[in-house]
């Protein structure tokens, strides 16, 4: 097994919730797609807050769905 030394800012240490110094390879990657995950999340959230679509509902997406699919 190999190690690797990664050094982050106290920032960038909390934001990916790092609880401990030493972490395996897959707690490293699950902290990285978590934050990958969260920020594609809240970039949906304001483009849908920008083009007015936060208001739709499921059923509003369905039949928008239904109709492009015609």
């Amino acid at each position: 097994m190999k190690t690797l030394s990664i050094k982050v800012s106290d920032l960038e240490y909390s934001t990916f919730g790092f609880e401990k110094e030493n972490l395996s390879f897959s707690e490293l990657t699950d902290a990285v797609e978590k934050q990958i995950t969260l920020q594609a999340l809240k970039n949906s959230v304001d483009y849908a807050a920008k083009y007015n679509l936060s208001s739709l509902t499921a059923s509003d997406i369905s039949q928008e769905i239904s109709a492009a699919r015609k």
